[in-house]
């Protein structure tokens, strides 16, 4: 689905245009982002959490040459499901 399509269900959804709908929608993503971007974590209870994590620097290898190399520290965004959307995903077989 792309997020045209997303804005297009949600705004299916609430009953709202496509155009205010992608505005709201993009202003939920810019708030995930900055908050992110300062260090903090986002926590939609039941759904998931989206997270900055640091990962240190580390050696690696060079596939073309088997050289030695060293890969830089970088920070990532992370997305872990809550249990409400896990379940929903993949329901639990009784």
């Amino acid at each position: 689905m792309k997020k045209s399509d997303f804005v297009a269900e949600v705004a299916k959804k609430v009953g709202l245009s496509q155009a205010k709908t992608g505005e709201l929608v993009n202003a939920v993503l810019d708030v995930i982002t900055e908050t992110l971007k300062a260090g903090d974590k986002v926590t939609l209870t039941g759904f998931g959490t989206f997270e900055a994590r640091h990962r240190a620097e580390r050696k690696g290898r060079d596939i073309r040459t088997k050289a030695t190399i060293t890969i830089p520290a970088s920070t990532r965004p992370v997305f872990t499901a809550g249990a409400v959307l896990k379940d929903a995903v993949h329901p639990k077989s009784e």
